[in-house]
This record gives structure tokens, sequence and C-alpha cells, in this order.
């Protein structure tokens, strides 16, 4: 665990333990929330497993689920979710459960916690990850280091040597790497992977055809009228990155591929990366432009009455696996923490991968 996932988790214990999420709940909370999820997987535990945050568990799933309705919370789906907003009915609490990227654990391990409590829920999927051509690079990176010992390659302009050695020492050059990595350009940090790979003899093609639902498995999910697919883009690539042109072809090409592969129209949308400095007002209007119902981002925070007018730009909460506690989830649904971040200047630093939102 990073120190700003330690910052992180103390804030919002600090919250619960004193009292103050409750106290100030009334003028921090919103009308709903929409969590955001990447990977549900049974637990496995491992001393090197740098994308662990990724990943809760079933259990924590189910318990997420029994707290929200348990709180008086509906668990409705985005196209619900749009039609409130939209016409200000706003008496009741609600949540939308999504989960980004559309790997195959979404169907084997989420799916069936969802359908038990009969809740819907959206999967949002990169087209390039259906077809099995994705670039999962930091899986990639996770997995060439597990098998070697020590790497060795200009870092940040100067030859460096990281050692690999154990368990600990891998985690700690994954880290290390990883964090440069995400300062630069996307495209730059896939071709700096790929030739760390192609140097050490791994062939990292297969990773996504293993890990990312096909198009036959998204279609059996989608069948349940439960599940709403939504898209990701084709290449999951950031948006604000690319060109006028790349970006737009990146929206409309994945939701005319979900359609045509699905029958009907896809109508809801995640950002790639859609943190504040990855994602802005052209993303937005381009989704406008594009006919999409709803867009969510990986900003954080709880959905207020003008989102009515925002709904290009929704807000979500992640559930990670650094923060599989229902105390967490209990402060997050409050708001306290996302209006102490505002009037702090922002979130305590966190650990994003490049698969986060």
């Amino acid at each position: 665990m990073n120190p700003g996932s330690t910052v992180f988790k103390a804030s919002l214990s600090a919250l619960h333990y004193t009292g103050l999420d409750r106290l100030v709940m009334p003028l921090t909370g919103g009308t709903g929330a929409i969590f955001m999820l990447h990977h549900v997987l049974p637990a496995a535990p491992m001393v090197y497993a740098p994308n662990a945050h990724l990943e809760v568990t079933p259990e924590f799933l189910d318990r997420t689920i029994r707290l929200v309705l348990e709180r008086g919370y509906d668990i409705i789906s985005l196209d619900d979710a749009r039609a409130r907003l939209g016409e200000g009915d706003l008496d009741r609490p609600f949540v939308c459960f999504t989960i980004d990227d559309g790997y195959r654990d979404a169907l084997q391990h989420a799916y069936p916690v969802f359908k038990r409590h009969g809740v819907p829920f959206a999967v949002y999927v990169a087209s390039d990850f259906a077809d099995g051509c994705g670039n999962l690079w930091w899986r990639a990176l996770e997995c060439l280091l597990r098998d070697v010992d020590a790497v060795e390659f200009q870092f940040d302009g100067v030859t460096r040597r990281f050692s690999c050695g154990s368990p600990r020492a891998k985690l700690r050059t994954y880290r290390a790497i990883h964090h440069w990595l995400r300062s630069l350009p996307e495209r730059d940090a896939r071709d700096i992977v790929a030739d760390l790979c192609r140097m050490h003899g791994m062939d990292a093609s297969g990773l996504c055809r293993e890990l990312a639902m096909d198009w036959d498995d998204i279609r059996d999910l989608a069948r349940d009228p439960l599940v709403t697919i939504g898209a990701h883009t084709r290449s999951h690539l950031p948006l604000g990155q690319l060109s006028y042109a790349e970006a737009r072809a990146e929206i409309e090409a994945s939701c005319g591929r979900i359609a045509h592969e699905l029958g009907r129209p896809c109508r809801h949308f995640s950002i790639p990366e859609g943190e504040v400095d990855r994602a802005g007002a052209r993303e937005f209007q381009l989704i406008r432009e594009a006919g999409l119902l709803t867009a969510v981002t990986a900003r954080k925070g709880l959905l207020k009455p003008q989102h009515d007018e925002g709904l290009a730009a929704l807000p979500r909460i992640v559930l990670d696996g650094d923060l599989q506690k229902p105390r967490y989830v209990k402060v997050m649904l409050t708001g306290a923490p996302f209006a102490m971040w505002r009037g702090s200047g922002g979130p305590p630093a966190r650990r994003l991968s490049a698969s986060a939102a």
C-alpha cells in the first residue's frame, strides 16, 4: 500500500470514528452515487500484486449491495438515473453500480452477485479489449517483473537497473516504473513497456484475450435486462491526449461497434482515465454531440441535482481493493470526504492504474 492510499484511508476512518461524516451529511450529501469497479475476483493473497487495488472480492460486493439497500438507497440502472436527474425525481437516494473495461470476471464473478440480489449494473466495454487486441500495458509490466530478476533501461533519461529478486523488490520496482510511466503520454508508456517485453522475450499479446470478455461473452451478459452495456472508447487511450478527430473517432466508433454487436443503441459512456487533467470541456462536448445519455468520469463525488445539466461528466465513487470495509463506503456515501477535498484543494494522492476509469 502506498502512502497516498494510507492517508486516504486514514481520512475516511477519522470521519467515521469521530461521527463528523454523519454530522455534516445534511450539507454534503447528494441525490445519489455511481460506484466504479474494475475487477471482481476471489481473494488471492500475494506479496507481489501491484494491481490488487483494482480488485474487490465478490463477498465485498455483496456486502456493499446489502449496505446500500439497508440504508434506504434504490439501486437503479443508468437509464433510470438519467430519468430521475432529468425529471427532478430526487425524493429517494439512489445508487448505480458500474464496471469499467469489460474484463471476464464481470461475467464470472460480479454478475452472479448482482443477479442474486436482482439489482441492475452496467459494464463499460473498450471495443479493442473485446476484440482481444487491447493494450493492457500495466498488466504486461506486472507480468514481466514477476518473471525476471532485474530490468535495465533508460529511465527518465538515465540508464537504471532495477532489482526484481524478491516479491517486495518486484513491488517496489513496479511502483517506481509505473509512477514514472503515468507521467508520460499514454502512447509513450505503451511503447516503453512493449520495448521492455521484447528485450526480455515476453509476448504480452495474449493478455487481453485472457482477461477481457469477447463479444460472445458480452452478448451473453447483455441478454439479462439487469445489465447495461456502455462504451469505453476503442483503445482506452485518454481522450484529452488525442486530437479532436481522434477523440471523436474513439467515442463514435466504440459506441457504433457495441450497437452493431448487440443489435441495439449504445446510450452510455465511460471516459478512460477521466480525471480532471485527462478529460475536460472538449471531451464532454464530444460526448453530447454523439447523442449519449450519460457519461461517467473518474472524478470523485456524489450526484447533485445540478447534474441534470452535466450528464456528460458524472462523478463516481471508487470501490477498490484498498477500501474493502463497510465503514469506508458509509463515509463516502455521506459526501463528507469530497466536500473536505474541495476545501483543501483536492484528495490525497492515490495510486491510479492506467486502467482506472
